[in-house]
């Protein structure tokens, strides 16, 4: 097992990429605390894979310390973190209201940062690993996806200083990064489309591999970079995505 005995905590863990990384995790050994603003589904999650559940917004500080409190008072220890928690807004940037913008800019990247504040700490005197999920949106532009081309952007060259500031302390950090992954996000973004079939069509178009990936295949790649076989690799990103951004 991989991660035998570990202590993980994973944001945004009640569907999609979260829920998959939890359930992988859970069956390599590791002692899970889960969160969501979805309590339903958080909490099928975290029954299902024998996991500590706090309800958490990531965008509120006070919500964020409650639960890393909870996983050190239960657990003695933080050694993975998986900042998955993320939501999305099709416009460009005259069509985003502040509102969206700041809705989008909070999830996504003060999400991490507020997570990341307050389990460093945490981790400091024994190493450990952070994964921030990332996109595609973290290294090209996507249109009509302003906010969430910012915000993942801003991920990705978080974990970049990050990675540098706390490899004196061995805790590495860094970036996976999918395309187009069949999540109930994604489900959502593409039924706002004018014809979604169609949509489907042109993204597997463009994706070399010629199909989406699966949130099972990200969870392999979180894992790796959450285990020692990775002991060697932080400031990095893994591109998960079929050969999207290899042109």
């Amino acid at each position: 097992m991989r991660l035998k005995d570990r202590v993980a905590i994973i944001t945004g863990a009640g569907m999609g990429i979260g829920e998959a990384v939890a359930r992988l995790f859970a069956a390599e050994g590791a002692r899970l605390a889960l969160c969501d603003v979805d309590d339903e589904a958080g909490q099928r999650v975290a029954q299902e894979t024998g996991a500590l559940y706090v309800h958490a917004d990531v965008r509120v500080e006070e919500e964020v310390r409650r639960f890393i409190d909870a996983t050190v008072q239960r657990f003695g220890r933080i050694d993975v973190v998986v900042n998955n928690a993320g939501v999305t807004a099709s416009a460009t940037v005259t069509e985003t209201s502040e509102e969206e913008w700041d809705r989008v800019i909070d999830v996504n990247l003060k999400g991490p940062f507020l997570v990341s504040k307050h389990a460093i700490p945490h981790m400091m005197a024994r190493g450990g690993s952070i994964i921030h999920i990332g996109s595609i949106a973290s290294h090209i532009g996507l249109q009509r996806n302003a906010a969430y081309n910012a915000s993942k952007g801003g991920v990705m060259l978080l974990a970049r200083n990050m990675a540098l500031d706390y490899a004196p302390y061995n805790i590495r950090v860094n970036a996976v990064c999918p395309a187009m992954i069949m999540t109930p996000m994604l489900r959502k973004f593409i039924d706002l489309q004018p014809d979604p079939a169609a949509y489907v069509r042109q993204v597997e178009a463009n994706i070399p591999m010629g199909r989406m990936g699966t949130v099972e295949e990200v969870a392999r790649a979180v894992l790796f970079l959450a285990s020692d076989e990775s002991s060697y690799v932080t400031g990095s990103a893994l591109m998960v995505d079929g050969g999207y951004t290899a042109r």
